[in-house]
């Protein structure tokens, strides 16, 4: 059985967020709730975007306050509703996530074999200017599994995709987790991404936590 990851205790944040008492555990883990309950704030927390108005919370047993932003967000990476394209080809845009890391640069293969595990069939130099929702999404979470972290925040990765394409692409995140032995926190709206899912699940209500078994 895998342990705990996050632990948060007495955690508040302006008006959104009033958690007592909260613990995530290693492995995969969706957040649901109604839209304003504080599911992407929560992410946003744990990803040290923002720090809490009062409370603690713990990354790994270790204060966060302790732990430094950008090494953190080298280990816990996230994912926006909206991806973010940069200017340039889909092999820049691949690239870009280990080069803010300050990492090497991916292989042609490593490259190759990403898109593939996403399905998306784009040259490597292809603008991104004429990319769909759904095919920025797919590249932007390419660009996320080549960065190797321990931890992927994820809010609502499906959102721009149809359920066909939804179902693989959880699958696909599903099984690179699993496989590597990390671990998963996603926001999502969609019961059918819950339901593909074995996972450990958080509904946030009114600011407050409720795990479901």
């Amino acid at each position: 059985m895998r342990g705990s990851m996050f632990q948060l205790e007495n955690v508040k944040f302006k008006h959104i967020l009033d958690i007592p008492k909260l613990t995530i555990n290693e492995g995969i883990t969706c957040l649901i709730g109604a839209s304003g309950a504080g599911k992407t704030t929560l992410l946003k927390l744990l990803n040290k975007l923002y720090s809490p108005d009062s409370g603690k919370i713990y990354y790994q047993g270790k204060n966060m306050e302790t732990i430094d932003s950008v090494t953190h967000r080298r280990e816990v990476i996230m994912l926006g509703q909206n991806p973010i394209i940069y200017e340039g080809s889909v092999e820049d845009n691949l690239q870009m996530g280990l080069r803010f890391s300050h990492r090497t640069d991916a292989s042609q293969q490593e490259l190759k074999k990403v898109l593939k595990q996403v399905q998306l069939d784009k040259p490597m130099n292809a603008s991104c200017a004429g990319l769909s929702g759904g095919e920025k999404q797919r590249l932007c979470l390419a660009r996320i599994m080549l960065m190797d972290g321990e931890v992927y925040l994820l809010d609502e990765p499906s959102s721009a995709l149809d359920q066909e394409s939804e179902a693989f692409l959880i699958q696909c995140l599903s099984n690179f987790v699993l496989k590597r032995n990390k671990s998963m926190i996603m926001v999502t709206h969609s019961m059918h991404a819950v339901d593909l899912l074995d996972a450990h699940k958080i509904r946030i209500a009114k600011g407050n936590s409720e795990v479901i078994v």
